[in-house]
């Protein structure tokens, strides 16, 4: 690979850097931040960017920030992480496990965790930017750190569109990121084409007519019909959808009622579906319009069921041509590390940033699962009951060689654009 001695003399300051990075991802594990209050972050984010001598852009999209770094000549690199947690209650018993709560109205407290490994996200790419501005003698053009916020209610990289990110930095010759996953530390997941799925989440409101439980002549029970839009609803993805098409429809919460003999007047379903092309997204969400609509219909309901789409996410397909550059790239540094990635049925909003500026991306994952504890698991066929995955209360990545890793692949990465011999 061109560039090779380039990259291995920036990688070789990954030693003075763990130290301080190990530190960083504790102290970020110790105190999450949801979406849109990722204050405490963004401001270690700014800081450390500045002090590697970043031009750096705070509160972009609310508290988002960016890290300018330019080093005359050649292409235009971005690399994203995301930085905000989740309303878990951490169960890992880390010495280092989060007990950050934050006020709910109507619910008290509510736990926060990093489940899902951003904190880990932020930490390796202030690595890396660090080690690329340490090591700027190896490489020509220009350096862009992004951090976002938001990206668990999936409108983070919306948000620093809308607020101007495309004026505010030189276009992108390729955008970069990764996701930490359950797999063993070290791997690295590479795919092109789609990787990640699109993402909808719909809220259904149908209308009954309630009254006493013992009289049920006298209303439309909109419980029965939740329960029969439910059943029904199974049949989409098994009846509906050709067998080589990748979905999946959850439907994750039913609300009705108050009292057992009281029959409601309404009733809320809250559906989540996954997809990998925009054909199969519209026709599935159409046959749950028409599903609904029509039970609603057998049930004599007294108005229209009402529909709701919210918290929804593009699809993440890699490019086949900067997925190529990169996996090479890899390969040349980490070798059979290297693996091809299934397609997972997880969804992100960080397509929505290169997509805004019309340039291509890869996103590629990361393995942060002790080894010996996954293959043991692999062993006795238990991965799927004994490996925590992201979102569990349990989820935290091995900081070793995880933090390593995925400093290494943002470097890789970007050196393969950037290197100059």
């Amino acid at each position: 690979m061109a560039g090779t001695s380039a990259v291995r003399s920036v990688l070789a300051g990954l030693s003075d850097t763990r130290d301080w990075q190990q530190d960083l991802y504790r102290d970020l594990h110790r105190h999450p931040e949801l979406s849109h209050q990722e204050r405490r972050t963004a401001g270690k984010v700014a800081e450390r960017l500045g002090r590697a001598g970043f031009d750096v852009h705070e509160g972009v999209g609310g508290t988002g920030v960016v890290g300018v770094l330019r080093n005359g000549d050649g292409p235009t690199v971005l690399l994203r992480a995301d930085m905000d947690a989740l309303p878990v209650r951490e169960t890992t018993g880390l010495s280092y496990a989060s007990t950050a709560t934050v006020a709910d109205d109507g619910r008290g407290e509510v736990p926060v965790a990093h489940a899902c490994g951003h904190d880990l996200h932020v930490a390796c790419l202030l690595g890396a930017a660090t080690l690329l501005a340490d090591g700027a003698g190896q490489w020509n053009g220009t350096l862009i750190a992004l951090f976002q916020p938001a990206e668990e209610a999936g409108d983070g990289a919306k948000g620093m569109v809308d607020a101007g990110l495309t004026q505010l930095i030189p276009t992108p010759d390729v955008a970069l990121a990764q996701h930490v996953l359950p797999a063993p530390a070290g791997v690295i997941g590479t795919r092109s084409g789609p990787v990640l799925s699109a993402a909808d989440n719909v809220r259904v409101t149908v209308h009954g007519h309630g009254g006493h439980g013992s009289m049920p002549q006298a209303t439309v029970d909109p419980v029965v019909l939740a329960a029969m839009i439910v059943v029904r609803l199974q049949t989409v993805v098994s009846r509906e959808t050709p067998p080589d098409e990748t979905a999946v429809l959850t439907v994750g919460s039913i609300q009705a009622g108050t009292k057992s003999n009281i029959i409601p007047d309404s009733a809320e379903l809250l559906l989540n579906v996954r997809t990998y092309s925009e054909q199969t997204r519209r026709r599935i969400l159409d046959a749950v319009r028409r599903i609904v609509t029509a039970e609603c219909v057998a049930s004599g309901c007294p108005r229209e069921p009402d529909f709701e789409l919210f918290d929804r996410y593009p699809v993440t397909s890699n490019d086949p041509t900067a997925t190529d550059r990169v996996t090479r790239a890899f390969t040349e540094v980490f070798g059979e590390k290297v693996q091809t990635i299934k397609p997972q049925t997880a969804s992100e909003d960080f397509s929505d940033i290169p997509s805004a500026m019309g340039v291509p991306y890869t996103y590629w994952g990361l393995g942060g699962i002790d080894e010996d504890s996954y293959q043991r698991a692999a062993a006795a066929g238990r991965v799927s009951q004994d490996i925590p995955v992201n979102h569990s209360p349990k989820f935290a990545p091995v900081i070793q060689p995880t933090l390593d890793v995925g400093t290494s692949a943002l470097v890789v990465a970007a050196m393969a654009w950037l290197a100059t011999g």
